[in-house]
């Protein structure tokens, strides 16, 4: 036997729990027998007797109501015949004792006895007790009443029965009829009955051992084996693995109820159902609950709520046999935001390489120009370079982004698009002149929404073109997301935003797709915001969200307020496409048309997307619009420190 993957066994002298299970049994069905047999034997003894005394009084008022011996008793009674060899010889051959002699023999009674009022006998199966008087007390016969008794005579022990003799023609008690069964007749009788139920009893004993034996065979595949010991042994190491481990632990029956969850599970998956109920009611996600049924062993990554985690379900098997499953959840958010903090750092170095490069190529020509003696053409290279910067060149437009930090992702995302083919663009009404408060949130929620954008762009149709627009709102940030892919089906314009569900093929990692989406959701509503997807794809009109039939319900300022306050100059000029993207971004399906009056000089209101403005009038793909509020501050921050 192996409990938790060792070997065990019984300990001297240990009786097996199957052993234990039919010697109880047998003893507790031989018990209940024997106590039934002992009751059977005293019912039926006394059954039996009243049987054999009610026969008994049958044949004595038989013999009690024959007009003869009436007629012959109450002689006599009246006869002054003294006790004697005359009066026995007498009654031998009297009427009397043949009538009672004759009752006995037809009806196999022990015997026949009558006597007169005075309890001498006048018959009796013993010639020689004639004319004594009787052994036992006939008062009550003689006083009227008739009796059934268990008494001992001069025959021996006899169930009998004693009846009145009245004289003819009157209710006068002239002697009495005195009829006997002997109780070994009842006896026999009795044995004849037990010996009939021992064998029922038998047979029932015998039935009890099998269905012992049956029974601890059962139990002993429910156990698994286990002897007690063990199951007692593996509920305490159960217990201490349970809520000892760091991971989350549910298990279900085949029948999908819940018969574990350990409380680091109930922490990390949001578990507010008890054990007993069905999976569907313990409150899963709809992404874990569908780990949990696959049961196929594979990690999956799920948000719930805040929280990364990564589940994995199995089977359970045993001998053969399916136990049921169990779900491991294992807390991925610390890593998970490691993980996006190294890559903020991976960014930033790959920008300050780039950057390095750059500026060495640019050292190196004005180091040309002034070793040749051109002052001149050195001085203006350098006016030149002042007057662009390295990100600027890098992503046009890009100084209307005060926040290094956004400076320098944006920048990184620019050079991972260009490695795909995909050219990344500010868009017009661009304008963030603070600095990140929560630098990982947002590059969280504008990573993953450029990331699905560059990608669906890059196996849309050429070209293939991202444009990000990001307008600030006092501390509120807005973000619209548009490419030129193929737009999202309308099959899953509902789910798109569910665990799980991605418009590309499976890559086979762990865990799959569709998480980016939500997780970015999760971000943006955890700091009371949210992300939308404002259109499809396709023809201008394909619009998921609109101004004037949705607005949204979670813009933070009232619309009495004044505009935000913008810079004073115009939206820089350094990309393609007019001012209606920028009216589009702040206006619809987010802020409500409150930051298109605040874009600045040539910004045109909502009323310009219905004409077929904004950037879904540009781009075919997919246009998400984010709002994440309170992610601003006035002045520089220092980010590297708020991670």
């Amino acid at each position: 036997m192996s409990v938790f993957g060792r070997r065990t066994r019984p300990l001297v002298g240990e009786v097996r729990l199957r052993t234990q299970i039919v010697l109880l049994q047998v003893v507790v069905v031989a018990l209940t027998l024997g106590i039934a047999f002992g009751m059977f034997a005293y019912v039926s003894n006394e059954r039996l007797s009243g049987e054999y005394g009610q026969r008994a009084l049958a044949i004595a008022r038989t013999v009690a109501s024959e007009p003869m011996l009436r007629d012959e008793v109450y002689r006599y009674s009246l006869a002054t015949l003294p006790p004697g060899e005359e009066m026995e010889t007498e009654l031998t051959v009297g009427p009397v004792q043949r009538i009672a002699g004759d009752a006995r023999e037809r009806t196999g009674a022990l015997f026949v006895v009558v006597t007169d009022e005075a309890g001498i006998r006048l018959a009796h199966p013993n010639p020689k007790r004639l004319g004594e008087r009787v052994s036992t007390d006939p008062s009550d016969a003689l006083a009227g009443d008739e009796v059934v008794i268990r008494e001992r005579g001069t025959l021996g022990e006899s169930v009998r029965a004693k009846v009145p003799v009245l004289r003819p023609g009157s209710t006068h008690v002239v002697g009495q009829v005195s009829v006997g069964i002997s109780t070994t007749a009842v006896r026999d009788q009795l044995l004849g009955d037990l010996r009939r139920a021992g064998l029922v009893a038998g047979g029932a004993l015998l039935a009890g051992v099998l269905g012992s034996m049956l029974l601890a065979r059962r139990w002993h595949g429910l156990t698994l084996g286990l002897e007690p010991r063990e199951l007692a042994e593996l509920v305490r190491e159960q217990d201490a693995v349970l809520h000892g481990i760091g991971e989350g632990v549910v298990a279900a029956d085949t029948a999908w109820r819940v018969t574990v969850v350990n409380e680091e599970a109930r922490r990390l998956l949001g578990i507010t159902g008890e054990t007993g109920c069905t999976v569907d009611e313990l409150g899963l996600t709809p992404r874990v609950l569908e780990v949990f049924r696959a049961a196929d062993g594979v990690p999956v990554q799920a948000a719930v709520g805040e929280r990364i985690v990564v589940v994995t379900a199995r089977a359970v098997r045993r001998d053969g046999r399916s136990l049921g499953a169990v779900l491991s959840a294992r807390d991925r958010t610390d890593i998970e935001s490691l993980t996006r903090q190294l890559d903020a750092v991976r960014s930033m170095s790959a920008v300050l390489r780039a950057q390095r490069h750059e500026f060495a190529n640019r050292l190196h020509l004005i180091s040309g120009l002034l070793h040749t003696d051109r002052a001149a053409a050195a001085a203006q290279y350098i006016d030149d370079l002042l007057g662009s910067g390295p990100l600027g060149a890098a992503l046009p437009g890009m100084d209307a982004v005060h926040d290094p930090y956004l400076q320098a992702f944006l920048a990184a995302k620019a050079a991972h698009a260009r490695e795909g083919g995909v050219t990344l663009r500010l868009g017009p009404n661009t304008w963030i002149d603070g600095s990140l408060a929560v630098p990982v949130d947002v590059t969280t929620v504008l990573g993953n929404l450029l990331d699905n954008a560059i990608e669906a762009a890059r196996t849309g149709e050429p070209p293939a073109v991202v444009e990000v627009e990001l307008v600030q709102e006092d501390s509120n940030l807005y973000i619209t997301v548009a490419d030129s892919g193929s737009g999202v089906p309308p099959a899953l314009a509902d789910a798109i935003f569910t665990e799980g569900v991605s418009t590309r093929p499976d890559s086979g990692l762990p865990g799959g797709r569709g998480i980016g989406l939500a997780l970015a959701r999760q971000i943006a509503r955890a700091r009371g915001g949210d992300i939308r997807l404002a259109s499809l794809g396709g023809p201008p009109a394909n619009l998921v969200a609109d101004k004037e039939s949705d607005p949204p319900p979670t813009h933070p300022a009232d619309p009495g307020e004044p505009a935000p306050t913008r810079r004073a100059t115009p939206p820089h000029t350094g990309t393609t496409g007019d001012a209606v993207s920028g009216g589009r971004a702040a206006g619809d399906a987010v802020s409500g048309g409150r930051a298109a009056g605040a874009v600045g000089p040539g910004a045109v209101g909502p009323g310009a997307v219905a004409a077929g403005g904004g950037v879904a009038g540009r781009l075919r793909g997919a246009e998400f619009i984010a709002r994440m509020p309170g992610v601003l501050v006035r002045g520089d921050v220092a980010w590297a420190e708020t991670m």
